[in-house]
């Protein structure tokens, strides 16, 4: 800031203020209209500031570019398609009807739920819920009887939809003309005549009253930009009342609080606090409105999850969080306990969760350790917040014993008991008892870190790791040959993917999982290549943005997570066990139907915002970080409030203000400072919209050439006659599609046909014209779709009819969208035989690279593992070519076989590893060897000893002896002196510390082998760096 000062007065701006002042100016702002920084400090003693989520949410709500695209209701949608998390199950039926907005206003009469109201034809009903149907408001009702005695009764075991603007008389307009019926004895002793009227309308003080939605999401981060490691953990949010499409840009992903001390649970108190605070004082807007907020979601990766979730993590025996799914290890082996692994369990609770650690409590009461891990074991539930606590009053228990030795155990457990009850609050982890959050089904499964950066990342282990470099060679050459068109992916590098392919990140990933199968043929195993599908299959089934049939999408979505389970069990059957990612996708089925599209709940956005903190970071002295960092984003919250015409209350003048039209118009004329922001408008697209190809300049003059329709590729159309053989026409070089895609030439495209308007073809474009009138044609080259899907790929497959090349000419606004195709090599036998030299600094180079030349054979697959457009590709081909197929039908009989494999396997390990660790304790402690039969001495001699010595010692040590120099023999031996009577059992010349040397190398050996035989050593963990 000192040197942009500096070069305005260098620049001869008038008036530029000193940096103090400027300093001081900023902080009166703050001070006036920024966002609220909150000192904190933690039950346990830790100090850090948070950003005030109240005046964060208000922002939206002030701001009249946001405010326009807030929902207040959950939604009914019209053509059925569920697309954003107003659509899905959550907030239509599974949340708390007290968490959902109470209240609609027509006009200056509020209605609210629990409430009686009359409707216009006379009859009484009581709201429950509002919801949104064709852009109208319903209510979801409790209808209202009357008996013999006029007395009424609210008949709650169903309810019925009726159109809000039916509604005639509110509450209030009922008493004052004193027409509330009395309440049969049915009613009088249910919970309804008491919520009359709604405790809310007091709180609203007549203004409108809604709810807001935020998604919390925690992480650990490091503050450095650089390797070095400075953890912070942070704490984002987003308004989940916005749609999908906002909450995917910069700009509305809202900084909450970091600390390098406080953990995301001593974050979330404080965060909770604010939060619980609207639900008595609703934040209050400009137009008299005010809300209230509430928690929707926890979007995190895994192990962050299970911390909010209270669970001992992916390494317990009841491994997963949303379920109570495992047992101990000799269970989960068993061809029930294996089998059960597929499946999701019963699910948890935070009621069963808080339960159980309230026996936990109790037991550190009683100064008993060993019993509350036990029960930490059996059950799944160790919260790390509560942990802290419960070995606090271990410890305080023992200190109580020891000061008062004549106090009875059960006199210091009854003291500690009722402390724990005082202190209620303080002990219990804040995400169990936030109102209207269940962290064990609002933790949703995160597609991020645990498809791509899981189950992906393990397949793609589990292949490259025994190609050989031909093989490597290969791939990359394949892979760098894909092509792209119809693929939402940045530009392929193969090379850096294959020569960094332990450490890829998601992005390249999905680059992976949608091209590897049309990659990988020949060289990996079967049941990997089945992997591979399996997994693109699944993928793009989870990045779908949106549900056209919920029914058959859960279907599809369960058969795609029942084979990508089976075929990781045929590869490796250990890893059902070992891996928790895997046993989540038994959950993304409820998650989709409780969130909808799983892609609005990934955590892409906030990974990437931690950019954006550690710019922050490195700006700070350290002395105060969080304070620092929650300054500076919340001076930026409020500068992108302020520059989008957003309003906030002076202080000082008591009214409502916004920045000058001239600031708003500033930032709209300047797209840079849009991105600077985080901002991205919508692309101006219109459907059948074409772009003319670039100028050429042809001996020194720019023009664009025109040519007669009969001297393009469309006079070869068979529907050529349509149109004027000499009328003029101009190339253009990009189509905009139905949906709103913006289509090159070559690119593969679904269309309306020319011949019938009701059917859809495929085609590839070959050109696109138009004439000066702005009419745009699309000349199509025409493939069928076969009836039957590829044999080995099960892919819907791309013919020309009667192999003849076949063109359609089309309107521009008949381009339905496009897809992505790839040439089946595999038929064609293609092969990697050209040559060509390789770009480098955008020229050409003395390197020669390879790259595959596709023989001449027009049979192409359409991808549909693609993510782009997957929804609208399913939509389009017929459900017999899309639809993920078993792979086994009697999956129990296979998993029972997976699971006698792992047996077997774990069995044959575990010898081997007993007679490695017999062979290294003789090696270790020079102990007596076993005799040998004397009938292999005579026939082998010497050479037979030497093999049973090496082959008893560990592959490091046999290494070190082929190297080492040949000692002497000595023809008597040295005995060993016995470990009795106070021997300590030491071999004569060798001391105790030497031997105490080899047993922990030989363990170490020991843990690394046993390591290496449950996953490789290059494979990731479950709990693994996920970023």
């Amino acid at each position: 800031m000192r040197v942009f000062l500096w070069i305005l007065k260098e620049a001869g701006c008038k008036n530029v203020p000193s940096f103090d002042y400027f300093k001081r100016l900023q902080t009166q702002i703050r001070a006036e209209s920024g966002i609220p920084s909150i000192p904190c400090k933690s039950t346990l003693g830790n100090v850090f500031f948070i950003n005030d989520p109240r005046a964060i949410i208000a922002q939206d709500w002030s701001n009249p570019d946001v405010r326009k695209h807030i929902h207040v209701y959950p939604e009914i949608p019209e053509d059925g398609i569920i697309r954003e998390i107003w659509h899905a199950e959550k907030w239509r039926k599974g949340m708390d009807l007290d968490c959902l907005s109470p209240m609609y206003a027509a006009g200056l009469t509020h209605y609210y739920v629990n409430e009686i109201a009359q409707l216009k034809d006379g009859t009484f009903v009581v709201p429950i819920r509002w919801v949104m149907f064709r852009s109208q408001v319903f209510a979801d009702v409790y209808t209202v009887s009357f008996n013999e005695q006029n007395k009424a009764t609210i008949e709650d075991s169903c309810t019925i939809y009726i159109r809000a603007g039916d509604l005639e008389k509110n509450l209030l307009d009922l008493q004052d003309e004193n027409k509330v019926p009395q309440w049969s004895a049915q009613t009088a002793s249910t919970a309804h005549p008491n919520q009359m009227p709604n405790p809310k309308r007091t709180l609203a003080k007549g203004r409108r009253l809604y709810h807001s939605f935020v998604d919390y999401f925690g992480d650990d981060v490091s503050g450095n930009r650089t390797k070095s490691w400075n953890k912070h953990w942070n704490a984002y949010m987003a308004h989940r009342n916005l749609p999908r499409r906002l909450l995917l840009q910069e700009f509305h992903v809202h900084f909450v609080s970091t600390s390098p001390n406080a953990t995301i649970t001593e974050q979330f108190q404080e965060f909770k606090n604010a939060v619980e605070a609207t639900h008595e004082d609703p934040v209050e807007v400009d137009d008299d409105t005010c809300f209230c907020l509430y928690a929707n979601a926890g979007p995190s990766d895994n192990p962050m999850q299970s911390e909010i979730c209270g669970h001992i993590g992916g390494k317990g025996n009841r491994f997963c969080r949303k379920c109570n799914a495992g047992g101990t290890q000799a269970e989960k082996k068993t061809d029930e306990g294996y089998h059960a692994l597929f499946e999701a369990g019963s699910p948890r609770s935070k009621h069963e969760i808080l339960t159980e650690l309230e026996k936990q409590v109790r037991l550190a009461c009683a100064g008993a350790p060993n019993p509350v891990q036990l029960l930490q074991r059996s059950t799944g539930v160790k919260d790390a917040y509560t942990q802290r606590w419960i070995e606090q009053l271990i410890l305080q228990f023992q200190e109580l014993k020891s000061a008062e030795p004549d106090r009875s155990d059960a006199e210091i457990e009854a003291e500690l008991i009722q402390w724990t009850l005082d202190n209620r609050d303080k002990i219990y982890s804040p995400f169990l008892t936030m109102k209207g959050f269940d962290p064990t089904k609002d933790t949703p499964v995160e597609i991020l870190h645990t498809i791509l950066l899981g189950v992906i990342k393990y397949v793609w282990h589990v292949s490259h790791s025994s190609w050989s470099p031909e093989s490597k060679k290969l791939y990359s050459v394949r892979l760098q040959s894909t092509e792209t068109s119809g693929l939402s992916i940045h530009a392929i590098r193969a090379k850096y993917i294959m020569q960094y392919a332990g450490s890829l990140i998601g992005r390249q990933f999905k680059t992976i999982v949608q091209t590897n199968t049309f990659h990988v043929r020949g060289i990996v195993t079967d049941h990997q290549f089945m992997a591979w599908k399996a997994a693109g299959e699944l993928s793009a089934l989870l990045w779908c943005p949106k549900f056209r049939n919920l029914e058959e999408y859960r279907k599809d979505l369960r058969v795609a997570v029942a084979n990508m389970l089976d075929v990781v069990a045929m590869i490796d059957p250990s890893k059902i066990i070992t891996k928790i990612k895997y046993h989540l996708l038994a959950h993304v089925e409820e998650d989709a139907v409780q969130f909808g599209p799983l892609v609005g709940v990934a955590t892409e956005i906030f990974e990437s915002f931690n950019a954006i903190f550690r710019y922050c970071s490195i700006l700070s002295n350290h002395l105060a970080p969080s304070r620092d960092i929650v300054h500076q984003l919340g001076d930026q919250e409020t500068l992108k409030h302020r520059l989008t015409g957003g309003r906030w209350f002076s202080k000082t003048e008591n009214e409502w203000r916004a920045a000058g039209s001239g600031v708003r118009e500033f930032l709209v004329a300047h797209p840079i400072l849009q991105r600077l922001l985080g901002w991205a408008e919508p692309k101006n697209l219109k459907s059948g919209h074409v772009k003319l190809t670039p100028l050429k300049r042809r001996h020194g003059e720019v023009i664009r050439m025109t040519l007669a329709l009969k001297d393009t590729v469309a006079s070869k159309a068979i529907n050529y006659g349509s149109y004027l053989a000499e009328s003029s026409w101009q190339h253009c070089c990009m189509v905009v599609s139905e949906a709103l895609d913006e289509c090159g030439l070559e690119s593969w495209v679904f269309s309306k046909s020319a011949v019938d308007e009701t059917a859809v073809v495929a085609g590839k474009i070959a050109t696109i014209l138009k004439d000066v009138s702005g009419q745009a044609l699309v000349v199509l080259e025409f493939f069928q779709v076969s009836a039957k899907r590829d044999d080995v790929y099960g892919m819907p497959v791309l013919t020309k009819r009667d192999s003849e090349m076949t063109y359609m000419i089309v309107p521009s606004s008949s381009i339905k969208f496009n897809f992505n195709a790839q040439h089946d090599c595999s038929a064609a036998n293609c092969e990697a035989t050209g040559e060509r030299e390789r770009m480098q600094e955008r020229v050409a180079s003395d390197d020669i690279e390879t790259f595959i030349v596709h023989n001449p054979l027009d049979r192409y697959l359409i991808n549909t593992h693609v993510f782009h457009n997957a929804h609208l590709l399913r939509a389009t081909l017929p459900r017999d070519l899309v639809a993920p197929i078993p792979v086994f039908q009697d999956r129990r009989t296979k998993h029972d076989e997976c699971a006698a494999t792992f047996r077997v396997n774990k069995s044959a390990r575990k010898k081997a590893k007993e007679s490695e660790s017999g062979g290294n304790k003789k090696t270790a402690g020079r102990k007596r060897k076993a005799p040998v039969p004397q009938a292999d001495l005579e026939g082998e001699g010497d050479a037979a000893m030497e093999g049973v010595a090496d082959a008893s010692q560990p592959r490091r040590k046999r290494a070190r002896t082929e190297h080492a120099p040949v000692a002497p023999s000595s023809t008597q031996a040295t005995p060993p002196v016995p470990a009795t009577s106070g021997g300590d059992g030491l071999t004569a010349g060798r001391s105790k510390r030497t031997i105490t040397k080899s047993a922990r190398l030989i363990e170490a050996e020991k843990m690394a082998q046993m390591s290496s035989e449950s996953s490789s050593d290059d494979e990731p963990d479950d709990d693994d760096s996920d970023y």
